[in-house]
């Protein structure tokens, strides 16, 4: 299967619209795999810079991550107050303290009003966003977290970032097209 909603305003998304190539990740914050993928994909952002655009997308297993679906609303409510990427690094790199008592000190730490945040948080203001989310990734095939999909397509490989980076590039040729189609090397940039 490929993915099936289009990247739109609702969307939490890193680099430009017209990037060559586009990560999509269906994430869980209380994955181990996920919160592995987190740090991986910050040195795959740092590499492949403007030439990607990357988006992530909420898919709590709430089966087996019961803090996932509280710690997706609260990057949410964060997101209500411009602070959504913040959050998530937070959440990844607290991941082992899970808690409604964090949720709140990381609230406090990146300077949210936190009535507002507390009130979005405990009425579920974005329960829906959340729930919107982890449908697109049922109805894309997406099996488990992290799931990605590079270009639309399902990625199959490794989430380590040399391997990723690979992919990645290799879709961004795929998609410009060029004379030397059939080579390795980066194209040169027009300055």
């Amino acid at each position: 299967m490929s993915l099936t909603k289009q990247i739109d305003e609702t969307d939490h998304v890193l680099g430009p619209a017209d990037a060559p190539v586009t990560l999509v990740e269906y994430g869980d914050f209380q994955c181990p795999h996920c919160r592995a993928a987190h740090f991986y994909l910050k040195n795959v952002l740092a590499t492949m810079g403007e030439d990607m655009r990357f988006v992530f997308r909420h898919m709590p297993l709430t089966q087996v991550h019961p803090m996932a679906q509280a710690a997706a609303e609260a990057a949410e409510a964060a997101d209500a107050q411009g602070k959504f990427w913040p959050m998530h690094d937070l959440i990844y790199e607290n991941q082992d303290l899970l808690s409604p008592a964090l949720l709140t000190r990381l609230g406090q730490r990146l300077g949210l009003d936190m009535q507002r945040f507390t009130d979005d948080v405990v009425s579920h203001r974005f329960l829906s966003k959340v729930k919107e989310d982890f449908m697109g990734a049922v109805r894309s095939g997406a099996a488990g977290t992290p799931s990605f999909f590079i270009n639309g397509e399902p990625y199959e490989g490794g989430f380590d970032d040399e391997s990723l980076i690979d992919a990645l590039r290799f879709a961004a040729q795929v998609r410009a097209p060029h004379p030397s189609r059939g080579q390795h090397a980066p194209r040169p940039r027009a300055h």
